[in-house]
């Protein structure tokens, strides 16, 4: 009969579950770090140190958070808390765009479903209903941030609708206003005819659409190239609606054109036999093809530059539009597609604008901000842009212009909120020049100075500032900051005055921007200075990207808590043309250079099999929320530092799975640690120079892992930090050095050196791990940490990572233990081998006879292998030939194993099989055993 020696084995104990339970545990953790103030210590505790501040990107406060939203904070968080616990003062100051069109257009919505007119509602009620949708979902969405742990001043939180936000706004525009940087001018700029107001670039999305195509016949009216007489100049263009706005045609100076005589056409063709028509030489084909030309003959050949000085008629000449029509070169024109002419509407097009304005052309009205052509406008008056290409159609065949008609999928502009097709309209708008005060010269000196991780980002908003036109910083909307300006009615000329800049401001600071819609602003602002007869107040507002791009001003510079510049901005990579644009180029422009040192961008979401975007309409999006209410937030924390999020990153459910499996490998690591723990002391620590070779191996992995740990997050390469983490656990730690000491830990007597060596390690492995883990499973750390050092205000979040002692690198054991580790893992194996074909159960039953190089054995003397291999004995030699069947590892035949039964019966306690089992005073115990129960005086009666 065998005795139960249960009691006398120290197994681990700890109340730190293997199931994990997050969604129930990680609100209770929250509110521990709330009535902790766990920010506000944070802060106490880092006075003094070095500062990094990772500026916010102000996120906008109209809807409830998506798996976007928590990958970009979740990244944040985790590199604010990884600098803080590399000793810095790591503030974080959370923040939300509030201003700007989504916030007004669905307060429009329920206008539209109440059958009210929005223009007949008060500004300031209107502005009033805006602010206080914006700040429900600043509340909503902050209870969600902090939800994810994400750690940081949610008190006092900054907003740009706030009024020392807006009066700062006012004054850092008071600056373009007071440099000459900002002016007025009429300039074609991407318009919503739905909203009714000037778009930004990333205010813009790129959707299919079909657009009807036209080939129009111009007549030469005067050229120096006799040939072509009676000619038509044939252009190609996807928006008829822009013809009405045409006043010159652009041509390749470089390209070759031809004369050609249509022969004969098809029947259904708008093409005459006879006919001259000029086009690109590269063209000619498909001209032809496209307009139905079965049989034609080259006139001439010429070159674009001979085609100077050439004048057509417009195809309505005699209808209102009797004008010339002049051909200039353009060096945007190709041969890519079309006819190798690109008809010009000045008012309608950036190219079409600058080559106008080098010309003298003066740039038509054409279209109102509605998308109705302007009363003036000949034959086409009140009709609407999005529906008049029959018209033209018509108009154009009446009169014998159209060659040739079609339609067109393509990439165009749409609105990003309404969705709807945008139009290039010039309108008056506030511009800030890029050349005046070298704007643009600086912001390429500042990229040039700046650190863009990753580096493809620098080339990306280098070619966008390089080329880039002025910035037009108006709306036509009501939910912003006014453009506070006063236009002098006689001039034309805004109101350059630096006390009257300085009193809208203070008013903005005290009252709110509200104020510049009472009636009487023009008397309160312009001061006795000036007569308010004399002067029209501006009436549009800032645009939202101006907005977020002075955060750097009334946040980092306001308060004595951060710093200007930030260290880091951080955002996706659609930023290089929002907030990385809008906050380099105020900046730059106000002070000279960027407000950022580094600039860190993720990728977006992909459904999971990198297919496709998430987005509700594909059905494939899940929310935060569902993952923290159902795995906890600690998975969508793992997640973001497991995927290499410099590019698109993968996501849905069988990843997360995936991810929750890898969770649970960290967790356990912890839990083992924790429960192997249980009851250490400071008396039973051992000095490292007392240890085994194989505890200071670990400790020389360490000093790498510690190397590595602050090296990544200096390069924010967390996605690298979590590969090398997830490996030390499971390799380094779980599968070898936990393995081989649970037989010390669990069986040698507790004043046993070689069990307070490894109990000693462990401590030290937790205490490095745990803060390690800390930025990425936040919720899941402070738990672990809680064990091992109970109390309320106790938390892993307010520890710096431990200095590693150098003395601790060994690099020539690390070399030795290579060796051994080569060596275990063939026996490993080999009885793993041996296992599946029945010969052992357990490996302790084991007794391999291990061959293998000099080098090797030489590696191993002096250790006890049988230990390592965690098998009851183990033969290793060097010398003789092994058998045929010996076990090898593919690419490592050098050494072979033979798996033989270990000799002798099963110890009761620690349950190896050897020899002397049975021999001792305890009855069915090994020596080891034996001297262990004795030493209890536990053992049963």
């Amino acid at each position: 009969m065998s005795v139960d020696y249960k009691t006398t084995v120290f197994l681990p104990k700890t109340d730190f579950p293997m199931k994990a339970g997050l969604a129930k545990k990680e609100p209770e953790i929250l509110a521990r770090w709330q009535r902790m103030d766990l920010y506000r210590r944070l802060r106490d505790e880092s006075k003094g140190r070095e500062k990094f501040i990772l500026h916010d990107g102000p996120p906008y406060a109209n809807g409830h958070l998506h798996m976007g939203h928590a990958l970009n904070k979740i990244l944040k968080d985790v590199i604010v808390r990884g600098h803080q616990m590399l000793g810095k003062d790591a503030n974080y100051v959370p923040g939300w765009d509030c201003h700007g069109l989504p916030i007004e257009w669905k307060i429009e919505e329920g206008y539209r479903k109440r059958g009210q007119d929005k223009d007949s509602v008060d500004p300031i009620e209107f502005r009033k209903e805006c602010r206080d949708f914006a700040q429900k979902w600043v509340d909503i969405q902050s209870e969600e941030f902090q939800r994810l742990g994400v750690v940081g001043d949610w008190k006092t939180p900054y907003t740009t609708m706030a009024f020392a936000a807006e009066a700062q706004i006012a004054r850092e525009l008071g600056k373009f206003l007071m440099n000459g940087g900002l002016y007025r001018g009429a300039k074609p700029v991407m318009w919503s005819v739905v909203e009714k107001t000037a778009l930004a670039d990333a205010e813009v999305e790129y959707h299919d659409h079909t657009s009807t195509t036209i080939w129009v016949r111009f007549p030469v009216h005067r050229a120096p190239i006799a040939e072509l007489e009676n000619t038509s100049v044939v252009i190609w263009t996807t928006t008829p609606w822009t013809m009405p706005g045409n006043r010159a045609i652009a041509y390749g100076a470089d390209m070759d054109y031809v004369v050609l005589r249509v022969v004969a056409a098809a029947d259904d063709s708008l093409a005459v036999p006879g006919e001259r028509l000029a086009v690109a030489a590269d063209l000619v084909a498909q001209v032809c093809t496209d307009a139905g030309i079965t049989e034609h003959e080259i006139a001439h050949r010429f070159k674009g530059r001979e085609l100077a000085e050439t004048i057509c008629h417009h195809p309505w000449h005699g209808q209102g539009y009797d004008f010339p029509v002049p051909l200039l070169p353009g060096d945007f024109v190709t041969t890519d597609q079309g006819t190798g002419f690109v008809h010009i509407a000045p008012g309608h097009g950036e190219d079409d604008y600058w080559l106008g304005m080098a010309n003298g052309i003066t740039v038509p009205d054409t279209v109102g901000g509605d998308g109705l052509y302007f009363d003036h406008v000949p034959m086409f008056a009140g009709q609407h842009v999005y529906k008049v290409a029959p018209a033209v159609l018509d108009a154009m065949k009446d009169v014998g212009a159209l060659l040739a008609h079609g339609s067109l999928v393509h990439s165009y502009p749409h609105s990003w909120r309404s969705k709807a097709p945008l139009i290039f309209r010039n309108t008056p708008q506030w511009f800030i020049s890029m050349e005046t005060n070298d704007l643009r010269a600086k912001a390429l000196a500042a990229i040039d100075a700046t650190r863009w991780v990753p580096r493809t980002g620098y080339n990306r908003i280098r070619s966008m500032i390089e080329t880039r036109p002025d910035w037009c910083v108006s709306r036509q909307r009501a939910w912003g900051v006014p453009l506070p300006l006063f236009l002098h009615k006689a001039s034309g000329e805004p109101l350059r005055d630096q006390a009257v800049v300085d009193r809208i401001a203070a008013a903005f600071e005290a009252e709110g921007s509200d104020v510049w819609f009472h009636d009487d602003a023009k008397e309160r602002f312009l001061g006795s200075a000036y007569s308010p007869d004399d002067y029209e107040k501006v009436t549009d507002i800032v645009e939202v990207w101006f907005d977020s791009g002075s955060t750097h001003a009334f946040v980092l510079e306001a308060r004595d808590d951060l710093q200007w510049p930030a260290s880091l901005y951080l955002e996706g990579s659609d930023q290089h043309r929002g907030w990385f644009h809008s906050s380099l180029l105020e900046s730059c422009g106000t002070r000279g250079r960027a407000p950022y040192e580094a600039v860190l961008t993720h990728g977006f979401l992909l459904d999971e099999k990198g297919e496709d975007k998430m987005s509700k309409s594909k059905g494939n999006v899940i929310a935060p929320k569902d993952v923290w209410d159902d795995m906890g937030a600690d998975i969508l924390r793992l997640w973001v530092v497991s995927a290499d999020y410099s590019n698109d990153l993968r996501f849905g459910k069988s990843i997360l799975k995936q991810v929750g499996e890898s969770y649970r490998r960290l967790r356990n690591t912890l839990r083992y640690m924790l429960g192997n723990l249980a009851g250490f002391t400071e008396a039973e620590r051992l000095p490292v120079e007392d240890m085994p070779e194989l505890e200071r191996w670990v400790l020389h992995r360490l000093t790498e892992m510690d190397a590595i740990a602050r090296q990544c997050i200096q390069d924010f390469d967390f996605h690298t930090l979590f590969q090398e983490l997830f490996q030390f656990c499971g390799s380094d730690l779980s599968a070898f050095y936990f393995d081989i000491r649970k037989d010390a830990i669990y069986c040698d007597a507790p004043d046993d050196l070689r069990r307070r060596a490894a109990r000693t390690v462990l401590d030290i492995l937790f205490d490095h791990l745990v803060r390690w883990l800390a930025p990425f499973i936040s919720f899941t750390a402070d738990e672990a940490w809680l064990i091992r050092h109970p109390g309320e205000d106790e938390t892993v979040h307010t520890q710096v990572f431990r200095d590693v002692p150098r003395t601790w690198r060994n690099d020539a054991l690390a070399e030795k233990w290579a060796k051994v580790r080569r060596l275990r893992r063939v026996v490993t194996g080999a009885l793993e081998k041996a296992r599946a074909a029945k010969k052992i159960g357990a490996s302790l039953q084991a007794h391999p006879v291990v061959y293998a190089p000099a080098d090797v054995v030489a590696a191993c003397e002096g250790l006890d292998l049988a230990d390592l291999c965690i098998t009851s004995g183990i033969t290793l030699t060097a010398d003789g030939t092994p058998p045929a069947e010996a076990f090898r590892l593919e690419g490592d035949e050098g050494v072979a194993v033979v798996v033989a039964r270990a000799e002798g019966e099963k110890c009761q306690r620690c349950w190896k099989v050897l020899p002397d089992v049975g021999t001792h005073a305890h009855e069915g115990v090994c020596g080891r055993c034996d001297d262990v129960v004795g030493r209890l005086d536990t053992a049963p009666a």
